[in-house]
């Protein structure tokens, strides 16, 4: 029998290494990143040059020249406009926002009630943040409570009428309140109302594929400020005599058919996407219809289409903003409402104030496309290399 030399191998694991100096740290980071190449360092030379000229403007409106406390018009302008800062001064006028913050955030809804809101708000967001951390147990009771208890003690809370709580109607409701209710139920239900149209829309049967087909195609074909006016203004007047719905239902109606259109085609685009060889494979083991897309085929389209869902929501979030057309004032339309008040009327004051809702919007949206990064991160288990 033949002898072999093992003395060759290893009998003992390599230790890890660092490592080496030339792809680690910060210098690695810049080259990779920023002078890459010829074009990659022009870009970040022009850059640099970009953000020296404009930042120290933003900064200098934004913080240092900016006014932060006053009651009125005249700490917001210069001597020449009726105020007391100097001729050619420019700046934030962080004090309008702070004397206007409470109707930004509630609209007119009554002062003293507004500790229903922030409740509200405390436990969204408290049943919200174990529901996006996957490590934390119990997901099912967790999701019961935010999408079917909480719209209850929401609604309750807001609203009252029952349990002692004064009856606040919904015209007195504003500014983020409104943005949020809008927000939050266009969401909820337009993600399984557009799943829904999904699988209808590639139903074999006839009719039902014509129905979905029809309602995507309708409401996609035209603008969401139609949808509203339509919900808010043309639909009464097909209603019995004395039958009405409140304006915030109708918006929200609204808003959620509309998102749902638009979420029932990118859904669609996931399912489009799923070889032919799951759908084969379900139908092999036996399953049903609702078992194969419950468990095969709907996990894998919804998260090949996270960035598509994401994306709706961001458009829905900011078009919320556009129930001023029908009378309602959600954070940009009660800035802008207060944009009047003779006793803020200055330059600064309007810019001060867009911006503030600027910054508001971009809070909410970035943290939404942040969170659907980390989740494609995730999820993109079978792709890893």
């Amino acid at each position: 029998m033949q002898e072999h030399d093992t003395s060759w191998v290893r009998t003992e694991m390599a230790l890890s290494q660092q490592a080496p100096a030339g792809v680690r740290g910060l210098g690695a980071w810049i080259r990779k990143n920023l002078i890459a190449s010829t074009g990659d360092t022009i870009l970040t030379i022009v850059g640099i040059v970009l953000v020296a000229m404009i930042l120290p403007q933003i900064i200098n409106w934004a913080f240092i020249n900016a006014q932060w406390t006053g009651t009125d018009r005249t700490f917001c302008a210069t001597v020449a406009q009726g105020g007391i800062q100097p001729d050619g001064w420019s700046g934030a006028c962080w004090a309008f926002v702070n004397a206007k913050f409470g109707q930004f955030m509630f609209g007119r809804y009554p002062i003293d009630e507004r500790w229903r809101p922030i409740l509200v708000a405390i436990l969204f967001v408290v049943l919200l943040v174990p529901l996006l951390i996957p490590r934390v147990p119990r997901k099912g009771l967790n999701a019961i409570l935010f999408f079917g208890a909480l719209p209850v003690v929401a609604f309750i809370l807001l609203t009252g009428g029952v349990f002692g709580l004064p009856h606040v109607e919904t015209p007195l409701w504003g500014g983020l309140l409104v943005t949020l209710s809008l927000s939050f139920v266009g969401i909820a239900v337009s993600l399984p109302v557009g799943i829904v149209l999904a699988l209808g829309r590639r139903s074999k049967m006839p009719i039902v594929k014509m129905l979905c087909v029809i309602f995507i195609e309708t409401v996609r074909g035209i603008p969401l400020i139609t949808v509203l006016f339509m919900a808010s203004v043309m639909l009464p007047l097909f209603l019995p005599a004395g039958v009405t719905f409140d304006k915030l239902l109708r918006a929200l109606i609204g808003v959620s058919l509309f998102a749902a259109a638009y979420m029932a085609e990118v859904v669609r685009g996931g399912l489009q996407a799923i070889p032919k060889g799951q759908y084969e494979g379900a139908d092999s083991l036996g399953l049903g219809y609702w078992q194969k897309m419950g468990l095969i085929v709907l996990p894998q389209a919804l998260k090949l289409v996270i960035p598509g869902i994401v994306n709706t929501f961001i458009g829905m979030f900011k078009d919320t903003s556009l129930v001023y057309i029908i009378g309602m004032f959600d954070l940009l339309g009660v800035v802008k409402l207060h944009f009047s008040d003779a006793n803020w009327a200055t330059p600064q004051t309007a810019r001060s104030g867009l911006v503030f809702a600027a910054f508001v919007f971009w809070l909410f949206c970035f943290g939404m496309s942040r969170y659907s990064m980390y989740t494609e991160r995730r999820l993109d288990t079978g792709h890893k290399r």
